[in-house]
């Protein structure tokens, strides 16, 4: 995941949720690069249960970054789930 902590979209977030990104990574260090996509999704359910909630544009930025190193075929699921996630929601791509 390299220096994503230093991305400058991160700048303004808010400091739990760059805690919970912190714990995130840690985890991700850890796990199968074939298993990044699952441990990526996992991220927002934690992040409810906490009570954390990520605007639109920083969920964009948060898988943009976290998705950077994934594997071809994982980076298309990601782009997979996005289009389903803005078809859903009625967004436009931008």
């Amino acid at each position: 995941m390299g220096n994503w902590k230093e991305d400058p979209r991160l700048k303004d977030l808010d400091k739990k949720k760059l805690d919970m990104l912190e714990e995130f990574s840690e985890k991700v260090k850890r796990a199968p690069k074939n298993r990044l996509l699952p441990a990526l999704l996992s991220l927002n359910m934690e992040a409810q249960a906490k009570g954390i909630v990520f605007s639109d544009q920083e969920t964009e930025a948060i898988v943009s970054i976290l998705s950077a190193g994934m594997a071809p075929q994982e980076q298309k699921k990601i782009d997979m789930l996005k289009m389903f996630s803005r078809r859903l929601s009625g967004r436009k791509k931008s």
